[in-house]
């Protein structure tokens, strides 16, 4: 029988032995039980167990996220959730084979990452700046958020577990806690640095104000006093991004990549990049090289009489 204990033992086994972050575990939980409820439809039954499973309902499986219209990219995350599921399955000796392991992951198409240029940021910045200047607490806060965001360049996640406590604006340094709960250390630049400390005035009597009940350890708050959520922190960036190119569609995971292209095209080392961006793997910040490599391309097209 599809038992529901074994994806509560394996996800455990994420959150406590392996460190993942919450994200992660949430996405593998949808996974899996996606997974686990296309089996006992397919089957027409509840009564089979996980080494029962073999490679033809593994792609019946990727079939029927096909015909869901799930991307490339997302039934390959699937995918990749179903085969580490198998793994810790198979290391408690609960089956004897992986059959995740023979079926083939969707062949992903290169994306170049949304990002701005370096006008389009100049444009945002100074449209921020503006609106800050009048000292509303969400105009100020707004423009530390998008400071620290392509100052450090950080994750969603990353800027809204930031505390207090964790950044340095004397040393000009901020604390992060990426994923798997790596720490890492990454510097703040002189303008985000002004609008930080602007932005820790308006805070400070918006805590005075609010009382005992605002969450002091945070650093961006809501009006309310509490840790602003991911959502709100989503929404605050794409509002702002919206006004500079409207049709681009870019989220706000677009400032991570806008400093990632900035520092390459600057000639900044990709070792270095890697560390400031906390990949586990160069390979993963190569991508960005494929950026700085396009607009080169493009550059090359329209100037050069024979190209």
């Amino acid at each position: 029988m599809v038992r529901d204990g074994e994806i509560a033992q394996f996800l455990t086994h994420l959150e406590k032995e392996r460190d993942v972050s919450p994200n992660t575990v949430t996405a593998y939980r949808r996974d899996l039980e996606g997974f686990r409820a296309f089996l006992q439809s397919h089957l027409g039954h509840e009564a089979i167990a996980w080494e029962e499973v073999d490679r033809l309902a593994m792609r019946a499986w990727l079939a029927h996220l096909n015909r869901r219209g799930l991307s490339k990219r997302s039934s390959a995350r699937a995918l990749s959730a179903v085969r580490s599921f198998y793994r810790f399955l198979h290391r408690a000796d609960l089956v004897e084979s992986n059959p995740a392991r023979a079926v083939g992951a969707p062949k992903l198409e290169k994306r170049l990452p949304g990002h701005l240029d370096r006008a389009q940021m100049e444009t945002l910045l100074a449209a921020a700046v503006t609106q800050a200047q009048e000292g509303r607490f969400t105009d100020v806060r707004d423009l530390a958020i998008l400071e620290l965001f392509y100052t450090a360049g950080l994750r969603l996640s990353e800027l809204r577990g930031v505390n207090g406590a964790d950044l340095d604006l004397v040393a000009g340094l901020v604390k992060v806690r990426g994923k798997g709960r790596k720490e890492r250390i990454v510097p703040v630049g002189a303008a985000a640095q002004r609008a930080l400390r602007e932005y820790e005035r308006v805070r400070d009597v918006l805590v005075g104000a609010v009382g005992p009940t605002a969450d002091r350890r945070a650093f961006f708050l809501s009006r309310r006093g509490a840790r602003m959520s991911a959502r709100a922190l989503h929404n605050a960036v794409v509002a702002r991004l919206s006004g500079v190119d409207e049709g681009a569609g870019l989220s706000a995971h677009a400032l991570r990549h806008t400093f990632a292209t900035h520092l390459l095209d600057g000639g900044a080392d990709l070792r270095a990049v890697q560390e400031l961006l906390g990949h586990a793997s160069v390979s993963t910040t190569q991508i960005y090289t494929h950026t700085s490599v396009e607009r080169l391309k493009q550059v090359y097209r329209a100037s050069h009489p024979r190209a």
